[in-house]
């Protein structure tokens, strides 16, 4: 389900500014992943992607990120209260 739901975001005209990935989602953002074209293509066009560093820490797979940028969870929640819109699972 995220997979169709990233390659949509992907390829719709209109794009978030960031996506925040948390918990076991932070996997789609290692060299394992089966969406990195989307999130490629979300990156190249300027979204800003980032993982929770606690979640990272957790699965130990800092090393195995290909995308995104660690972030702390005060940054986590500096983005969330400055988005208009936030969209959650």
């Amino acid at each position: 389900m995220i997979a169709g739901f990233l390659r949509k975001l992907w390829a719709s005209n209109k794009k978030p500014d960031t996506i925040i990935f948390y918990n076991s989602a932070v996997h789609l953002l290692t060299d394992k992943s089966s969406v990195m074209d989307a999130l490629t293509g979300l990156s190249k066009a300027g979204v800003d992607i980032v993982a929770c560093q606690t979640c990272i820490g957790f699965y130990e797979i800092e090393k195995n990120m290909v995308i995104g940028r660690i972030v702390d969870m005060t940054e986590v929640v500096s983005i969330l209260m400055k988005s208009d819109t936030v969209i959650t699972p």
